[in-house]
């Protein structure tokens, strides 16, 4: 009879009897070097990648930086102390003339319906003092 078989995989056809046992550790050692690479942040990479530019450029760009994000401090607090400046002076200037007008015009309005109600729909169209007499057609 036969002994006991062996299953036959295609790694154990591909590689030597002997083989088998390296191939197992070169699938440990690329599952160890996708472990590091999945610790090593964009952050990390990016930093690493300075080190290939001489260090006047590294110190450029840092300062490149550095300018950049206190001018971008500095725009958005003076936009922020002009829009409140803006918004509080219309607020105060133009907002009580806005308004009054609207409430003029809504008395003149109510004048001109009341005028209307009393004197006859003609009245308000013509602009004809109340209490006037109409004038005559045929008379100059």
């Amino acid at each position: 009879m036969m002994a006991a078989a062996t299953p036959l995989s295609p790694e154990g056809l591909l590689l030597p009897k002997g083989g088998a046992g390296k191939a197992e550790e070169l699938e440990e050692e690329a599952e160890e070097l996708e472990e590091d690479e999945l610790d090593e942040t964009l952050a990390e990479r990016l930093w690493g990648l300075t080190e290939m530019f001489p260090e006047s450029v590294r110190s450029a760009a840092g300062m490149t930086f550095d300018v950049s994000l206190s001018l971008a401090q500095k725009m958005y607090r003076f936009s922020r102390a002009a829009l409140w400046i803006g918004t509080t002076s219309f607020m105060i200037l133009v907002l009580p003339v806005v308004f009054e007008t609207e409430k003029l015009q809504m008395e003149q309005q109510q004048q001109m319906q009341q005028r209307q109600i009393l004197l006859g729909p003609n009245t308000g169209l013509s602009g004809g003092m109340p209490g006037a007499l109409p004038s005559l057609p045929g008379k100059i």
